[in-house]
């Protein structure tokens, strides 16, 4: 007799891991088994061959030692004492991705790249496993080998980088270049990000501003416009002698160079090497 699909009885998918898939169904019936074990309705699970997707009963509900990422299909065969054959649909199963076990493994382990799970997840923005990394212990000053650390400004992620400021992150921590969270955020132009760490008023003694790393770099008026706002210092020289408004000049970031001067740019400053006052006079 060919079995017939049997929807009231499906298999249901219980904890899955990286390695193994735990299986579980409900007797619809509903009966106690009163009576000889022939006359009982029988349940057994069948596993099908990835490759010849053919089935082969097994007789576990929890399935361990499965490679991780990799998809599985079982089905419920359900035999009555008549000999009629009922089969559930077949569900596919995906194990997850290996990962280690915060309880046994180091947390900041770093992978090839130089980061730590807590810098990768930080990244990538995914606040909640941030949340459970430094629930486990890692370390949010630990720093890659540029000296920045798990800060997530960078990457313009607000809600990780306000968790792991409230969690002892510091808007003074430096990389090997000096640079702050700040200056991270101001590269990547993230302006809610630059927004809420100006609003600490995170300004610091160092020759390379973010106000400066702006007018050398990219030259976004919008993030100029925010650290402005916040008190930036819009005629501060570098360790050469240069202000920003010549910075932008010489880099050609047109729209900077005006909203550096309504900003209060003194185009009459000079440093030891140029005159500049001609140059912004006959050219801005």
């Amino acid at each position: 007799m060919n079995p017939e699909k049997y929807p009231e009885l499906p298999l249901v998918i219980g904890k899955v891991s990286h390695h193994s898939i735990e299986l579980s169904w409900m007797n619809a019936e509903n009966k106690p088994r009163n009576g000889p074990p022939e006359r009982w309705t029988r349940f057994s699970v069948e596993q099908m061959d990835p490759k010849t997707h053919t089935y082969s009963t097994v007789y576990m509900s929890v399935f361990s030692g499965l490679e991780p990422r990799t998809s599985y299909g079982f089905r419920l065969r359900v035999t009555r004492a008549s000999g009629e054959c009922s089969l559930s649909p077949v569900p596919s199963v995906f194990t997850t991705r290996e990962i280690f076990d915060l309880q046994t493994d180091d947390v900041d382990v770093y992978d090839k790249m130089g980061f730590s799970p807590l810098m990768v997840a930080a990244q990538k923005g995914f606040t909640s496993l941030v949340d459970i990394l430094v629930k486990h212990g890692a370390d949010i000053n630990k720093k890659d080998s540029t000296g920045k650390d798990s800060c997530a400004c960078f990457a313009g992620h607000l809600d990780t980088v306000k968790y792991l400021h409230n969690c002892g992150s510091t808007w003074q921590s430096q990389d090997t270049d000096s640079c702050t969270p700040l200056h991270w955020a101001v590269d990547g132009g993230h302006l809610p990000v630059i927004t809420t760490v100006t609003l600490e008023n995170v300004f610091f003694l160092s020759l390379w501003t973010p106000l400066m790393r702006v007018s050398t770099i990219s030259g976004n008026a919008a993030v100029a416009s925010i650290l402005l706002q916040a008190g930036a210092d819009v005629n501060v020289r570098d360790k050469a002698g240069k202000t920003p408004l010549m910075v932008a000049v010489l880099n050609n970031h047109v729209e900077l160079v005006k909203l550096l001067l309504y900003g209060g740019a003194d185009h009459h400053m000079k440093n030891e090497v140029t005159d500049y006052d001609h140059y912004y006079i006959h050219n801005t």
